[in-house]
């Protein structure tokens, strides 16, 4: 997951790329990506509740990931790249749990949901280099996406064609 999407949405003051739900303290991208770490790469939203709901930071979410790939997203496999949700409270677990019903029942998928909703632990930042990567290297996002699968992927899961921009 990258910030992209919760980029583009009035409300959201910052997002960070980096690591949680491990045991490593201070991970680096590779001893996280080489799986050995129980980390996910996840990005940390900074919002205003104000402007925009945690409600709809779920939509997006959920608009934007395979709910039903235990194994990782798109080309990305390991526990590593699992699609979770971290909560930092009772209300947003609760939210979450209610969102990842109602796509399970709404969807009407056949193969259970594989998403977790997890306590949020300590979040590491992930290096510089990966910071809005799909800005500062354009070019290289728009490939990995493409070559990945990954709006397909999303149109086959949703249903509906995704502007990727």
């Amino acid at each position: 997951m990258h910030g992209k999407p919760f980029d583009e949405l009035p409300g959201v003051i910052d997002t960070t790329s980096g690591y949680t739900g491990g045991t490593k303290p201070n991970p680096t991208y590779r001893e996280v990506s080489s799986g050995n770490t129980g980390h996910a790469e996840a990005v940390l939203v900074t919002y205003d509740p104000k402007q925009v709901t945690y409600d709809k930071l779920l939509n997006v979410f959920w608009k934007n990931i395979d709910p039903l790939d235990a194994k990782g997203q798109f080309c990305d496999k390991g526990s590593q790249y699992r699609s979770a949700i971290f909560y930092k409270d009772d209300q947003q677990k609760q939210l979450a749990e209610t969102s990842k019903t109602a796509i399970q029942t709404t969807q009407k998928f056949t193969q259970p949901i594989a998403t977790e909703i997890t306590q949020a632990s300590t979040f590491y930042p992930a290096e510089d280099y990966h910071q809005n990567y799909y800005k500062t290297n354009s070019v290289k996002y728009k490939f990995y996406r493409y070559s990945c699968g990954r709006d397909q992927r999303l149109t086959a899961v949703w249903g509906e064609t995704l502007n990727p921009k």
